[in-house]
């Protein structure tokens, strides 16, 4: 992109498409900001991170203002921000009403650590809508169980990602959506090449798609990929599916 107009341009496109599909919810994904990189003068890693930061402000009242418009949630992927003198890799959460909270990655890459020196964030968040409880975790976060079960558990509240994303859909009974990043950005270090594959997975049970796999877009393009969720596939299965993992946990013999 040339500038942050243009950015901007490319979210309202896709934020509007999925208005025009009824969409209730949006998930752009991580680090998808980054981009606007590629307008400024090439600068170290750890230079360049937080001159994103910098976007900040113009990224929150584009999002809010997207999110009001079409009166939808926007999971609006990750962008770094800083607090306190240090780099978060945050997922900001828009409301239909503009407002917004934000979930922190908790794991963080050791590249992401050696090259932009970005700290884990120490909270979960579970977000309740009138369709739907959900909860974000950001990439390297899927790759570790506990969190999505703790996330599943308390109701109120490419391959290896992708894989782990199946995996906890099939053990916690719940949809998990994922967003990849596509394309390149060749002049910004550490984010030259990218793979990614839009997808929806599902329990692995009679409700739902026999491998899991409620929705897939195409790899490696970019591209907006919709589909419905029944929620009330999810809380049969929980209590009638062929397995029920949810009720048959070995709690005496864990801790």
């Amino acid at each position: 992109v040339a500038n942050f107009d243009e950015f901007a341009a490319q979210v309202r496109y896709f934020t509007e498409t999925a208005a025009d599909y009824r969409s209730d919810f949006v998930l752009f994904p991580e680090f998808f900001s980054v981009q606007l990189l590629s307008h400024i003068e090439v600068l170290s890693p750890m230079e360049s991170i937080r001159r994103l930061t910098t976007f900040t402000g113009r990224f929150v009242d584009l999002m809010s203002d997207l999110s009001k418009r079409y009166g939808m949630h926007i999971i609006a992927g990750s962008h770094v921000v800083e607090e306190g003198g240090r780099l978060y890799n945050k997922s900001f959460i828009f409301r239909p009403d503009g407002t917004h909270v934000t979930q922190p990655k908790l794991h963080i890459t050791p590249s992401e650590r050696r090259d932009w020196g970005i700290s884990g964030g120490n909270e979960v968040h579970v977000l309740e809508t009138p369709k739907v409880k959900f909860a974000v975790q950001i990439c390297y976060d899927i790759e570790f169980p506990e969190t999505a079960r703790y996330l599943a558990d308390n109701r109120q509240g490419h391959l290896r990602v992708r894989y782990c994303a199946q995996a906890r859909a099939i053990e916690n009974q719940i949809y998990v959506v994922t967003a990849g990043v596509t394309g390149n950005l060749p002049s910004v270090p550490a984010m030259d090449i990218h793979y990614g594959q839009a997808a929806v997975f599902s329990p692995s049970d009679f409700a739902f798609a026999r491998d899991g796999i409620q929705a897939e877009a195409d790899s490696n393009i970019e591209t907006l990929l919709v589909t419905d969720l029944d929620i009330s596939d999810l809380y049969r299965s929980h209590q009638r599916g062929s397995v029920t993992p949810r009720l048959d946990r070995r709690r005496d013999l864990f801790e």
